[in-house]
């Protein structure tokens, strides 16, 4: 029986691939085109993106970036593909800390999980490591992830490929 497959486009948003994204980030300048021709592929799939939010309160007012529900910069960024109006936000790294995405696919009897955006030694690789230890096949698309943290994204990565999670390219 074939596998019904959601795709997650993580944080591909204004502040983090942006014209105007913060300083922090470091992405090569095709990420947005690299990702569109992964959705592109995948139009049977669902496809569900996921944005990254600050909750507004003294810490974060002190954080390199503020993306803050409403702002420009929580917006996905300009020239992205959306295909679906499954969009779900989370404050913490994990997708997942987001109970209503867990939902979601469970009701929609998604059982593969593949994974695009940024960033690969943070977002991307903590939402994996979640959907594996969820028991979801995992599929991490190497062509379409932007890594700033490459130390993270090296030692993520290891610890996926012991979980069992594919790496395509």
């Amino acid at each position: 029986m074939e596998m019904k497959k959601a795709l997650l486009v993580i944080d591909m948003q204004e502040f983090t691939v942006g014209e105007n994204h913060a300083n922090i980030f470091k992405y090569p300048g095709d990420i947005v085109a690299r990702v569109n021709k992964v959705i592109d592929e995948n139009a049977d799939s669902v496809i569900i993106y996921i944005s990254n939010l600050m909750r507004n309160n003294i810490w974060n007012k002190f954080a390199p970036f503020q993306c803050y529900e409403g702002t420009l910069q929580a917006e996905l960024v300009k020239g992205l593909h959306v295909n679906s109006k499954y969009c779900f936000t989370k404050y913490k790294g994990d997708a997942f800390s987001n109970p209503k995405l867990t939902t979601f696919i469970k009701e929609n009897g998604i059982d593969l999980i593949e994974l695009v955006g940024v960033d690969g030694g943070g977002c991307v690789s903590l939402t994996a490591i979640s959907a594996c230890d969820l028991g979801f096949k995992v599929v991490l698309n190497n062509n379409a992830i932007g890594t700033t943290f490459v130390r993270k994204r090296d030692k993520y990565f290891k610890r996926l490929k012991k979980l069992g999670a594919e790496f395509v390219s």
